[in-house]
């Protein structure tokens, strides 16, 4: 599981509704980073990774379908959803990153933003290993 290094305070809990809907369809390295006072772009950035373009789809898909149902969010944008290397959904408050593994290495997010605080996963963050 994730640590944290702060209290999630006043954060909009649909990043929470994000790692469990990804970890729903299996989704990898679940991770979110507390990135207020760092950057205004978002409060978090959720990121994980597929196995596979297909899953990232169904990955992407559950996170939309389980925001909006739960709390009436939709993403303000979609991005790279037909080819599944990289898809963002942006929700203003909440960006989420699901990649392919290899897409993942190569941009390194994690590795960004490695200053952020980690904010505490509802769900292990890699169940396949």
């Amino acid at each position: 599981m994730a640590v944290i290094q702060e209290e999630a305070g006043e954060l909009s809990p649909t990043w929470f509704l994000a790692a469990e809907a990804a970890q729903a369809k299996q989704a990898v390295d679940l991770v979110a980073f507390d990135l207020r006072g760092i950057t205004t772009m978002a409060d978090v950035f959720f990121i994980c990774h597929g196995r596979n373009n297909r899953q990232n789809q169904a990955i992407a898909d559950e996170i939309e379908s389980d925001l909006k149902r739960e709390a009436g969010e939709r993403p303000v944008s979609i991005e790279g959803y037909q080819t599944g290397e990289w898809i963002l959904l942006d929700y203003g408050d909440l960006v989420v990153h699901v990649f392919s593994e290899k897409a993942r290495a190569y941009y390194d997010l994690d590795r960004l933003y490695r200053g952020a605080k980690k904010l505490t996963l509802p769900v292990e963050s890699n169940p396949l290993t």
